[in-house]
């Protein structure tokens, strides 16, 4: 069984000309004209391959491969939205490796016993509604009605306005995988960060993904004019939103163990040179490889969010939009991507990501696993953003190994143990 890296570097190719910034990198968020368009090249290469096709309901892309029973079935996958002038790989590169893994298979006439489906999700990153693994808890039933009514994009759409716009008709019952329909998952991802590259290691196989915990802040002062009112009478929003954002790197650096912080987005009104702000919107994001940490960082931000309020009389509201805590990936998963990497002899090192993924979503659902390709550089979340495709390659074949014994009769996942 060989991977066919000509049409590996078409897919990528192809998929990363369906932007809605030609130039400055790949813009694909759900529910656009690019989404559209990437999703119906990917539906017609898995037809191509005889694979049943469908989406359910929340706009995620499946392709079905029988086996000699119904199932469960063993799942691989990951997404192909993109942040905003991002690249080419992040997400992409897992969903050609399962499309890819899908042509080998009906090439080389294989059977599996357990059904093989592969997922294609638009709605990871969070860029458009805030709220990222969108797909994958739709799937593990953590989406409500509310939800989809609720959360909205910049421009006061709601994903349930989008999804009908888009012509998806929600409905997250039907989106929602039944316990024991799935067997494993398994994700392809880059990196994203310079460890493999640095230290020129194959692959990385997950044992960890952090937690994460993102919120809106909301400071209100009052304006007024930047000339005539007195420093002690000002409640400038903008000025304790910049104390706030001191205070959020501060906590990560407190807590250590590799804690992070990070104030992505900012706006204010009324946004004039000569007026002083009334009003900052922000997000917060934080992450943690510990449970304890995470909720540390939560704790240290509303306590100091509530100083810097009092100090300066600027209402500060935090929102919390998003909490996932630390995953384990399933160790029978790693165990078995790290006997095959050895086979094959690629070298690997069991780590953890700092990132969040499908994966540990899809966790809850069946014994998941993650298996990292080098990113040149450590970039990500840019246009540079670059893997070289014979790295790419090694992965593809240790995941495809990986399916073929999952998928097989007799190949089973308990204690930690394949």
């Amino acid at each position: 069984m060989q991977i066919n890296l000509k049409r590996v570097s078409k897919d990528l190719e192809e998929l990363a000309g369906f932007t809605a910034t030609p130039g400055f990198g790949v813009t694909r968020l759900p529910f656009t004209k690019e989404d559209r368009a990437a999703r119906e090249y990917l539906k017609k290469e898995m037809k191509k391959i005889g694979l049943a096709v469908w989406e359910d309901g929340y706009g995620t892309i499946f392709g079905r491969r029988e086996g000699s029973v119904p199932e469960p079935c063993v799942m691989i996958g990951s997404h192909y939205d993109s942040v905003i002038c991002g690249g080419a790989f992040d997400g992409a590169a897992g969903v050609v490796a399962a499309l890819e893994i899908m042509r080998v298979l009906e090439e080389s006439g294989f059977q599996n016993h357990f059904p093989l489906e592969m997922t294609a999700m638009n709605d990871e990153e969070g860029v458009r509604f805030g709220r990222g693994l969108a797909n994958s808890q739709a799937m593990a039933g953590l989406l409500s009605s509310e939800d989809l009514v609720s959360v909205k994009d910049k421009n006061g759409v709601s994903v349930q306005d989008a999804m009908l716009d888009f012509g998806i008709m929600p409905a997250l019952e039907k989106a929602k995988r039944q316990p024991g329909s799935l067997k494993a998952f398994l994700e392809l991802h880059i990196e994203q960060g310079p460890i493999l590259d640095d230290r020129k290691i194959d692959l990385g196989l997950v044992e960890v993904i952090v937690g994460l915990e993102k919120y809106e802040a909301v400071l209100e002062g009052a304006s007024g004019h930047a000339g005539t009112t007195p420093m002690e009478k000002r409640r400038d929003a903008l000025r304790a939103a910049a104390e706030l954002i001191l205070e959020v790197g501060k906590i990560a650096e407190e807590i250590g163990r590799g804690t992070v912080a990070t104030v992505g987005e900012l706006s204010l009104k009324p946004n004039a040179a000569n007026v002083i702000p009334q009003q900052v919107e922000l997000s917060i994001d934080i992450r943690a490889m510990a449970e304890a940490d995470l909720r540390k960082a939560a704790a240290l931000l509303r306590e100091r969010a509530a100083v810097i309020s009092r100090r300066s009389g600027v209402a500060v509201d935090l929102t919390k939009t998003m909490s996932v805590m630390p995953v384990t990936m399933a160790p029978g998963i790693v165990n078995l991507a790290a006997e095959i990497s050895g086979k094959l002899g690629y070298s690997y090192l069991k780590m953890a990501s700092g990132a969040a993924h499908d994966a540990m979503i899809m966790n809850r659902l069946a014994p998941a696993g993650l298996i990292f390709v080098p990113s040149k550089g450590g970039l990500s979340h840019q246009p540079g953003e670059w893997t070289d495709y014979e790295d790419l390659k090694k992965g593809i074949e240790v995941m495809l190994q990986a399916v073929i014994q999952l998928s097989g009769k007799d190949r089973q996942i308990a204690e930690g143990i394949v």
